[in-house]
């Protein structure tokens, strides 16, 4: 394992998409938004630390939710220190602006503001929770920002920065807090625990959702992570849930789970979108790590279990995908046709992909020959036993597959 010291220096992507985009002159709020735990304000604090501008840096995270006066008052702030020190150009950073009621309106009359009196502040805003960041940016500030999509760390991330193993990665999944961790179950799990999962629910989902059974969503996300991988029906999930309501109630705290970056129900392919929205759900995680917090096997029991493991590797797998996906805007499917099925289906505007996972010699890959024959997509490949090695799948550029 490497140094976990390594974290601080080690710059994901993103790192130069922000740098170039910081010193671009001032045109757009820049929107770095992403799951916790995957590192948005270490990258934007190592660019803040090799530009050369003066910069101010707040966090909402715990300020009153009500308190969008605090968002004028970081502005007036950093507008006295750019009149009192001359500088031409600041740059205004704050982080987990979601907390705050209306955020995005203050922040449009604000931005404007500067606009109108060509005050030279560009803008840096940080958030981890899609589904709020998204209602503010699309009803306030239209054409005033630019998105920047942060993932869950990759498989080649976590290789580099940390040593891990291919099996490491799937089953430990790519959280780079927890990576120092893996040598210790208790520790591990707490972490995962405590700082994504009740993090996630607590403080960006309850706090802006009005939902009836807290202790419900919670249930279903547990359920849910544990089936990663493996289709089961919004009704199944009410018989094996406590106090669950109806298939609705379930349908809707998917999407506020898949907001999160927590886990998602993936859709059957269709052309038909009625059909694909009628379809019994594929759960999946974004990160493996969610799944096998609630998972009795440790890691080398997982490993040696070749049944269990074929689960545990498609999750990892599906995973990627699905927090790919989030970043490179595109969605990802499974398809099924009676006895023949595709593991997973991606498709970006009119292109088509289809991944089937083999973690061993025995699973038949028929549904992938019918597919093909069906639907003509761009690219059709296995990944694991007989095909593309797991390791060199997610090392590739995800998007040289469309």
């Amino acid at each position: 394992m490497h140094c976990v010291k390594c974290k601080a220096m080690y710059k994901r992507s993103e790192y130069q998409l922000i740098k170039r985009r910081i010193e671009e002159p001032r045109k757009f709020i820049q929107m770095v938004m992403g799951p916790r735990q995957v590192g948005k304000s270490t990258v934007v604090k190592q660019v803040l630390n090799d530009v050369n501008l003066p910069y101010q840096f707040f966090s909402a995270d715990n300020v009153p939710a009500s308190g969008s006066s605090w968002i004028s008052n970081c502005w007036a702030a950093i507008r006295s220190l750019k009149e009192a020190n001359r500088w031409d150009c600041v740059i205004l950073v704050i982080d987990e602006i979601q907390k705050i009621a209306n955020w995005s309106e203050v922040v449009k009359m604000e931005w404007d503001k500067d606009s109108f009196f060509d005050c030279n502040i560009k803008v840096l805003l940080l958030g981890s929770s899609r589904v709020m960041l998204e209602r503010g940016l699309s009803e306030s500030l239209a054409g005033r920002f630019e998105e920047i999509r942060m993932s869950h760390w990759s498989f080649s991330e976590m290789h580099d920065c940390f040593g891990f193993s291919l099996d490491q990665y799937i089953y430990y999944g790519g959280y780079p807090g927890a990576a120092s961790l893996i040598n210790d179950d208790d520790r591990f799990s707490q972490y995962i625990q405590s700082a994504i999962i009740d993090a996630s629910i607590n403080k960006d989902i309850l706090i802006d959702s009005p939902i009836s059974k807290p202790a419900l969503l919670r249930q279903t996300f547990e359920l849910g992570a544990a089936y990663s991988g493996k289709l089961l029906s919004l009704s199944k999930m009410v018989g094996s849930l406590q106090d669950a309501g109806n298939t609705s109630t379930l349908a809707g705290y998917l999407n506020l789970l898949e907001q999160s970056g927590l886990l998602c129900g993936l859709q059957k392919f269709s052309i038909d979108s009625a059909r694909r929205k009628a379809s019994i759900p594929k759960l999946q995680v974004f990160n493996n790590a969610l799944k096998m917090v609630f998972n009795p096997l440790s890691f080398h029991q997982a490993v040696a279990d070749r049944k269990a493991w074929g689960n545990i590797f498609e999750s990892g797998i599906g995973a990627y995908l699905a927090s790919q996906g989030f970043s490179h805007r595109f969605a990802v499917y499974y398809w099924r046709e009676r006895d023949d099925e595709v593991d997973f289906i991606l498709q970006k505007k009119d292109s088509i992909v289809a991944i089937e996972v083999k973690s061993n010699a025995e699973k038949r890959t028929d549904g992938l020959e019918k597919f093909k024959s069906l639907f003509s997509p761009h690219t059709a490949l296995i990944v694991g036993d007989g095909g593309i090695p797991a390791s060199d799948f997610l090392s590739m550029p995800i998007a040289s597959l469309f």
